[in-house]
């Protein structure tokens, strides 16, 4: 017992002075618990909706009520038909209720009457969700104006865009994309810096005639194009295999796949520079990649029922651009006018992290 209780002593110690690892105990598993418990909600809240309101009656804004105060939906804008596709195509909302003229006289005289709702299709669960979000409001607010046994006099008539059928495949197969991407690029600059410290030839590129952006450039090229030729690989075989489909620009998909991927590349440098061994980079890359890319991006979880606090961090994320990006390529075939703010992000994000690599490298040659 005495021996056990010695060498129980001595690690204890050792854990104390290793801080590293006392972090990883303490403070990973706390920081774990918090991600998952908020971001992992299958709840679907704060849905963004806009209304085309065509009756202009106390029925027809007392429907709008009934939508807003249940506490699923947002109410973002008016619409109109000239709106609906760009608000849509923008991702500004995620449906759209049209309310018919005649609504409200329909309802007095007891005919039955349809509204409409219309659906963003991009994101299969959240639509099928939303879907029966909308069917329950409706035929609660019809209850107020029928008998019980009578037939419901408001129904809803559903238009799906971009994804009719609401395939999960098309929903899933551009979050795969984005997910395999980004891993392994950063997974893969990750290593290269920190291989050159392992076998020791990091002192000769110090003495070579380079700078630490031309180093950096050097190690990001070689990593883009292969990542590059990977991912559209990946891209062509998802169209052919899972019928994933192409309504938009080529050009513009390879302009955002090419920003996304300088901003992974960018940060598996940077972990590069700061980590000493490639174990630890690995770990890293992993972190910073997998938990991001699969948590936060609105791949699995909406970012809309997130708390505030991780809808904040999710800005932070290049993959919750990229999807967006993504999907309002293949799915909606928009254009850049609605694509610009996040292409915009992706490239800020590139920059800083290609920047913060140099200044990193920079200062160790120093």
């Amino acid at each position: 017992m005495q021996k056990l209780l010695a060498v129980a002593h001595k690690e204890l110690r050792q854990i104390a002075r290793d801080r590293r690892t006392l972090a990883i105990l303490l403070v990973v598993p706390v920081f774990f618990l918090l991600l998952y418990g908020y971001a992992l909600n299958w709840d679907i809240r704060h849905v963004r909706i806009a209304v085309d309101d065509r009756d202009h009656s106390a029925e027809s804004r007392s429907l709008v009520s009934a939508f807003v105060h249940s506490g699923y939906f947002d109410l973002v804008t008016a619409a109109d038909n000239r709106t609906v596709a760009p608000l849509l195509d923008r991702n500004e909302v995620r449906a759209i209720l049209v309310i018919p003229a005649g609504l409200g006289r329909a309802v007095r005289t007891a005919r039955p009457v349809a509204v409409q709702v219309l659906l963003n299709g991009d994101n299969a669960n959240t639509a099928t969700t939303v879907m029966s979000y909308a069917l329950t409001i409706v035929r609660s607010e019809s209850a107020r104006y029928q008998p019980a046994a009578a037939a419901p006099l408001l129904s809803v008539e559903l238009r799906i865009w971009y994804n009719p059928e609401l395939r999960s495949t098309l929903f899933l197969v551009p979050g795969l994309i984005a997910y395999i991407t980004m891993i392994t690029a950063v997974v893969s600059t990750a290593l290269s810096i920190v291989r050159e410290k392992e076998r020791g030839t990091m002192e000769q590129v110090r003495m070579a005639p380079l700078d630490a952006a031309s180093f950096v450039a050097g190690k990001t090229v070689p990593y883009f194009v292969v990542s590059l030729v990977s991912a559209l690989g990946i891209i062509v075989v998802a169209m052919a295999l899972f019928g994933m489909p192409m309504r938009g620009s080529w050009l513009l998909l390879l302009v955002a796949l090419s920003l996304f991927l300088a901003g992974a590349l960018g940060l598996g440098l940077l972990i590069s520079s700061v980590a000493d061994t490639q174990q630890v980079a690995f770990q890293a890359a992993l972190l910073v990649s997998f938990l991001p890319t699969l948590m936060l991006s609105g791949f699995i979880f909406p970012i809309s029922s997130m708390p505030r606090f991780l809808q904040l961090v999710t800005y932070a994320v290049p993959a919750r651009y990229f999807l967006i990006a993504l999907r309002g390529v293949v799915l909606k075939g928009v254009g850049l006018e609605a694509l610009g703010r996040e292409l915009a992000a992706l490239a800020a994000f590139a920059l800083a992290v290609l920047a913060l690599a140099s200044v990193r490298l920079r200062r160790e040659w120093s």
